[in-house]
């Protein structure tokens, strides 16, 4: 498919949902996916887009950029496609293709209640915290920090794969 006509259907589903990005977000997304930095997929289920998922490989986060873990990034399932395995199906496929060139994969996760579905699935497909604690704009919270509880503060898990 052109990457304009993925674009505009990528973009509806986000704006039927209200859920509101710049073209440019779009844009860069789909240049990174040329370039080999990012991988992007969309799930579909009844000819619908059920939910998005990235995989950036080289990590924002410093600590896998610095060690060269590909990060699943930016995971979102549509409310009406949740419970159906649609996070499942795309993380394993990220899994299976990081698995071909890399020991271990990662994954991000805010911590307030909105995330707690996501903390779930992410411990239960074996995911365990990196060990580098909390991080606020990917920038260490350390003790005494006052950070604002948003999207930004996050903690960071890693899966060991079995890649020979």
């Amino acid at each position: 498919m052109e990457s304009e006509a993925l674009k505009a259907i990528w973009k509806a589903s986000f704006e039927a949902r209200h859920i509101l990005r710049e073209d440019e977000y779009y844009d860069r997304c789909l240049l990174e996916n040329i370039s080999g930095l990012r991988m992007t997929l969309l799930a579909f289920a009844d000819g619908q887009v059920a939910g998005c998922a990235h995989l950036k490989y080289e990590s924002g986060y410093p600590h896998f950029r610095n060690r060269h873990i590909p990060e699943i990034n930016d995971l979102l399932v549509f409310p009406a496609f949740r419970k159906h395995g649609v996070a499942n199906r795309l993380m394993e496929e990220f899994e299976t293709i990081v698995n071909r060139h890399h020991n271990h994969i990662g994954i991000g996760v805010g911590l307030y209640k909105d995330y707690g579905a996501a903390q779930r699935i992410y411990c239960r497909r074996g995911y365990i915290p990196d060990g580098h604690g909390v991080m606020y704009q990917d920038n260490e919270v350390k003790p005494g920090d006052m950070v604002r509880v948003d999207d930004e503060l996050v903690l960071y898990f890693v899966k060991e794969l079995d890649y020979d």
